[in-house]
C-alpha cells in the first residue's frame, strides 16, 4: 500500500467517514492533482492483486472492522469500481 492510498483511506474512509454515500467522493478524490488520483488508483489496485492490505491494517487506518479478509476485498473491489470505474454507488463498509 503506498502513502497516498493510506493517507486518502485516512481521511476519506474512516469510520465517520465511510458512511456518507452521498455521492460525493468519487468528485472529492478527482478533484486532486492527477498524480495524486493515479497514485491512489495503484494502491488499490495494487492492494486488491497483491492482497496486501489485511483486514488489521484497515482497522488500524480507519477504525472500521471487517469480518474476513474476503469481506474487505469485496469492499474493495466495490470501491474501486465506484472510484474509477462505472460502479454507480459507494459502498457502505460494515457497521
Amino acid at each position: 500500500m503506498n502513502r497516498e492510498l493510506e493517507k486518502f483511506l485516512r481521511a476519506y474512509l474512516d469510520h465517520e467517514q465511510a458512511f456518507d454515500t452521498s455521492g460525493s467522493l468519487r468528485r472529492t478524490l478527482h478533484a486532486f492533482r492527477p498524480e495524486y488520483v493515479a497514485a491512489v488508483r495503484e494502491g488499490l489496485k495494487s492492494a486488491l492483486t497483491d492482497g496486501e492490505l489485511s483486514t488489521a491494517d484497515y482497522e488500524r487506518i480507519t477504525d472500521i472492522e471487517f469480518a474476513s479478509e474476503e469481506a474487505l476485498h469485496a469492499y474493495l473491489c466495490e470501491m474501486f469500481q465506484y472510484l474509477f470505474e462505472t460502479g454507480e454507488r459507494q459502498p457502505l463498509p460494515p457497521e
